[in-house]
């Protein structure tokens, strides 16, 4: 007679399970932990077969390499960084993403012997089209402008090696953010500073006209022009070093994007161009504030004169700086550099900008489509009686953040900042002031 393997059914009347399902049961789980060891071993033996184990990366030689001193001129949209310059707990700024991208690509073997500067420093939500930065990078060269060959370097005679420079914009913008670009790189001598050597920066500021009068604006901006004391149109910068004030702007110019006369609403757009030798921290905010109380009829052009005066007023009023996200330093002047571009990067980075405008300009369109319906909407009173449509025209109000008073105070009728003699003292006495700093040696600073 044939032994029967099939379990007893389960009796559901039955408190406890006899000594046949037991052995049933665990026959079950045995075959079942048995399938799932299978089941893991295949998996991991599928896993091994198509992964390649980790190498273990090899150190690069810098010694084999020479160098090479270039400028590279970078753009970048700054609107969601904290910043161009590196700052401590804070990773997202333009210049972190930037020397990852150098020590990722091996450009550099670290930043302290690349002998590196940056042209301006760029702060928090502000953009840049021609920030310039002078860098040593790794070069397929042996000799030619801004060549170098470190003393004991056994430079290799590697294919490429004399004929070909490595294609630094290319192998760069690979790793790099999409809103941050390598648009050009230019050879220079190595002694050769993007900082000191930079002759004019020219910073471009966008905004909308709302209702304010561009030309009063114009006339105070005038006043700007030459070399003056800017104490009162910046943020004095004290603990850091600078104790002069004096800069030299060499134009201030406000352009409308539409000026013909049949377009005349608050929604056209209009761009403030200041060319200068070099900035004081925030000065360019501090000016598009001043002049945007002007244009709003709130202050006259003539307090750009009494700020300038700093004998009869040396204590800066206290007033919001405008808006950072419409600032872009837009240009940094040099002399005898001549940019080299490639058409493939070229052509990635205006397909980039494309598509960026394209999402922002569907965006604007979509809410001046909105404005414009609401404009004809007829109001109607509690007793029936229709209004005609509302007229409003506070585009340029987000330009000075915070909030607004009801009753407006005049600038020089506020309660004003530390005097820079008592800003001085202050450092001084907490031993954190070097006061032979001069505005050669000064970092811009927007």
């Amino acid at each position: 007679m044939e032994k029967n393997n099939t379990c007893p059914k389960p009796k559901p009347e039955r408190d406890s399970l006899s000594k046949e399902e037991l052995q049933c049961r665990v026959t079950q789980l045995e075959a079942h932990v048995a399938q799932l060891k299978n089941i893991i071993k295949k998996q991991h033996e599928d896993k091994t077969r198509t992964t390649p184990s980790k190498r273990k990366q090899r150190e690069f030689d810098f010694t084999k390499c020479s160098k090479r001193h270039v400028l590279l001129k970078i753009l970048y949209v700054g609107w969601d960084y904290h910043g161009f310059a590196v700052q401590d707990e804070i990773p997202k700024t333009i210049e972190s993403a930037l020397f990852d991208a150098l020590n990722k690509t091996r450009l550099i073997e670290n930043r302290e012997t690349s002998n590196y500067h940056r042209c301006g420093r760029t702060d928090k939500g502000v953009s840049a089209f021609s920030q310039v930065i002078s860098i040593d990078l790794r070069s397929n060269l042996s000799e030619g402008p801004g060549v170098i060959v470190p003393e004991g370097h056994n430079v290799s005679n590697k294919k490429g090696n004399g004929k070909e420079e490595i294609q630094y914009m290319k192998i760069l913008n690979k790793v790099l953010p999409p809103e941050i670009r390598v648009l050009a790189w230019s050879p220079v001598e190595p002694d050769f500073s993007a900082r000191f050597d930079c002759k004019e920066r020219t910073y471009k500021y966008f905004f909308p006209r709302g209702d304010m009068d561009i030309e009063i604006m114009r006339v105070a901006g005038q006043k700007l022009v030459g070399t003056h004391d800017f104490r009162n149109l910046c943020k004095m910068d004290v603990g850091n070093g600078v104790v002069t004030f004096m800069r030299r702007i060499m134009s201030v110019n406000i352009e409308e994007e539409d000026p013909s006369p049949t377009r005349l609403d608050g929604y056209r757009m209009c761009t403030l161009t200041v060319v200068g030798q070099a900035f004081l921290w925030h000065q360019i905010r501090c000016i598009v504030a001043v002049l945007a109380l002007i244009g709003q009829g709130k202050e006259k052009a003539e307090v750009v004169d009494e700020l300038l005066d700093v004998e009869n007023n040396p204590r800066k009023p206290q007033y919001t700086m405008a808006l950072e996200l419409p600032l872009n330093l837009y240009e940094c002047q040099y002399e005898d550099v001549t940019w080299h571009y490639d058409h493939i990067s070229h052509g990635d980075t205006l397909k980039h900008l494309q598509n960026l405008w394209a999402t922002h300009a569907i965006k604007t369109t979509m809410i001046k489509n909105m404005l414009d319906d609401l404009a004809k909407v007829p109001v109607a009173l509690k007793d029936g009686t229709e209004l005609e449509p509302v007229t409003v025209k506070c585009q340029s109000d987000c330009l000075l953040p915070g909030n607004k008073p009801r009753t407006y105070q005049p600038l020089l009728t506020r309660h004003t900042c530390e005097s820079l003699e008592e800003r001085i003292e202050y450092y001084a006495k907490r031993r954190k002031l070097n006061t032979s700093s001069t505005p050669e040696t000064i970092e811009d600073k927007t």
